[in-house]
């Protein structure tokens, strides 16, 4: 179910999906240059996902798979994963993957993310704990915008774990530990 105030699943549903129109639907405005308002039935169009949706719901289009998880897509996932460029196929890689294949049914694009997520983690953990400052913007341009957020989160991370082992308090004292038990007889 969309989060309604979730401003990432807001932006992952204004990625563009490819639809081809199963009846003719008048009035629609949708191409400016056309004389007509009419679209015929078997025109290709791009929507965004949460039009396409309302759409393939109200079985007016059928919603084909996006070219971010073609086959060409697919192949560079599974010959080395880790080093393709998903954010210029689309930055919400994973968040609209799960969305597509619940509507179109495709069980290539399940197995397809779960590869994708397994090799590029691996790799985007190895590089937030031992890539230098000057290379990190060329790897964070490969990244999808969940991978970004989790590069970050395991670098703050590192940068804490540094911070406490150069002299950080190691061992804190509780203050339940500083008072004494009275005696039952006192």
């Amino acid at each position: 179910m969309a989060q309604y105030y979730d401003i990432v699943d807001i932006l992952a549903d204004e990625e563009l999906v490819p639809a081809v129109f199963e009846e003719a639907v008048n009035g629609t405005g949708l191409f400016e240059s056309s004389e007509s308002n009419t679209i015929e039935p078997k025109s290709k169009v791009e929507f965004p996902f949460w039009l396409a949706q309302e759409l393939h719901l109200r079985r007016t289009v059928i919603v084909s798979v996006p070219p971010c998880f073609a086959k060409k897509t697919r192949e560079e996932i599974e010959a080395d994963g880790a080093h393709v460029d998903l954010r210029s196929r689309s930055s919400y890689f994973y968040e609209l993957g799960c969305k597509i294949v619940k509507l179109i049914g495709n069980k290539t694009i399940g197995p397809l993310l779960l590869v994708a997520f397994r090799t590029r983690y691996k790799e985007v953990l190895i590089k937030a704990h031992t890539t230098s400052s000057a290379l990190t913007p060329k790897y964070l341009s490969l990244l999808t915008k969940e991978e970004t957020k989790l590069y970050d989160v395991a670098k703050s991370s590192t940068a804490a774990f540094k911070s406490w082992r150069m002299g950080g308090p190691r061992i804190q004292k509780s203050s339940m530990f500083g008072r004494k038990r009275k005696s039952i007889g006192e």
